[in-house]
């Protein structure tokens, strides 16, 4: 199923770090290094951004999907290749279909976008089918290993493959040589860790000096807590909204890699990231997806540097539906202590809603949402309302106009069950 490269069987060291360099050259965009105004005021350090955000698909994953199918022998590429992808992985391994002339099949799960499900075929071209099945990315990894167990196709995992990981160690090669040096600090996102893995394997053997951290979803710490077991262990629960990176479970092949190399782990919550991506976006004319922002929210908030240091992150991917913007923009504010919502019960009579707007609202704030239903035969009626305020020292002085207020106001807090329902 996987082939009869033995590079499926062995670690993964610099050596073969530097072969894939080799083997991606002229396929993968040499994508470019860029000094990052904004985040180096803010830090005192000297940062760049490596911008895998413009490698084909749009993200690095291009790099370990042809690393690994460019090793196959002809009989296992005549039998083609088969993923899971919740998009990403899925592009980089259509493109490298459609380079190699090998036949491949990507399943994805139903909640993919459309346009990420457009990109993989046009990218794969005649070489690509796209196979929409469940409800969940582990539904779509079952049918791409039935598949390859009962046809003898190869399966190209996303993270989880010494040659996988190898291809995705190829940013490190190049980001040091563009630079000029190795960084003092490369700050890298993680998700399932091929990517931590491969650029750490390759920086321990020939920059040992380099501070590696890797950076997680708040919501998706997996790689955490596996070091802290010593294996790879299943999140119970998991935070989807940063889904490049939110797996539940790391690779067997990623953890003792990442282990070896000593990375110090972080992670950051999900409403710093959606802030970072509009800073990105506003300030700097980025498009970061969720887990390409990673790295630079991490950076002052669990990443501290020093003045004067030379400091890479790895913007790893730019695939961001622009329809997400709204629940973007929405937790970011949450997560600054700007927005707030609160369940109203409002007298059914005229002037019930006037009173609130005079007695509670303060000079700086403003309803951004106000839902409510009129019952019949009732003397109050309960309004969902959501306040965004000029300020998060605002808050204060809201509550106690509240606790003044002759009405039942209760406070939806961003950690209640209820709140997963408003964003």
């Amino acid at each position: 199923m996987q082939g009869t490269d033995s590079l499926a069987s062995n670690a993964v060291d610099a050596e073969r770090i530097e072969a894939a360099v080799t083997r991606l050259d002229g396929i993968a965009v040499r994508t470019p290094l860029q000094r990052n105004l904004r985040l180096s005021a803010r830090t005192g350090a000297d940062v760049w951004l490596k911008r895998e955000d413009l490698q084909i698909g749009r993200s690095y994953k291009l790099r370990g999907a042809y690393n690994l199918i460019a090793q196959l022998d002809d009989t296992s590429k005549k039998a083609g290749v088969v993923c899971a992808s919740a998009g990403n992985h899925g592009q980089g391994l259509a493109y490298s279909c459609h380079t190699l002339d090998v036949h491949g099949r990507v399943y994805v799960p139903r909640t993919t976008p459309r346009q990420k499900r457009d990109r993989i075929a046009a990218l794969g071209g005649s070489q690509i089918e796209v196979i929409v099945t469940g409800d969940t990315y582990d539904d779509a990894a079952g049918a791409a290993l039935a598949e390859a167990t009962s046809t003898g196709a190869t399966l190209v995992p996303a993270f989880d493959d010494p040659r996988t990981v190898a291809g995705q160690g190829t940013v490190a090669v190049e980001l040091v040589d563009q630079l000029g040096h190795a960084p003092d600090v490369l700050v890298v996102p993680v998700g399932g860790g091929g990517l931590i893995a491969g650029v750490a394997t390759w920086l321990a053997a020939r920059h040992p000096g380099v501070r590696i951290v890797g950076v997680e979803p708040g919501g998706a710490a997996s790689m955490a807590a596996a070091l802290a077991a010593g294996k790879p262990v299943t999140l119970p629960h998991l935070d989807s909204f940063v889904d490049g990176a939110a797996v539940r479970r790391v690779g067997d092949v990623t953890l003792p890699l990442v282990a070896a190399a000593r990375v110090e782990m972080t992670s950051v919550p999900e409403g710093l990231v959606c802030s970072e991506m509009l800073e990105l976006y506003q300030t700097d004319g980025l498009i970061a997806e969720p887990a390409g922002a990673l790295s630079a929210a991490a950076l002052g908030n669990g990443v501290e540097v020093k003045p004067g240091e030379t400091v890479v992150c790895l913007l790893s991917g730019g695939n961001n539906d622009v329809s997400r913007y709204g629940e973007i923009l929405e937790r970011s504010l949450v997560h600054k202590g700007l927005k707030h919502y609160f369940l109203v019960t409002f007298p059914q009579e005229p002037g019930a809603l006037r009173q609130f707007l005079d007695d509670v609202l303060g000079p700086d704030d403003d309803i951004t949402l106000f839902e409510y239903v009129k019952r019949n035969n009732r003397e109050t009626g309960v309004a969902l309302v959501g306040i965004e305020m000029g300020r998060p020292t605002d808050l204060s002085g809201l509550l106690d106009r509240m606790e003044a207020a002759p009405l039942d106001i209760e406070r939806i807090k961003p950690d209640s069950a209820e709140f997963r329902y408003l964003i």
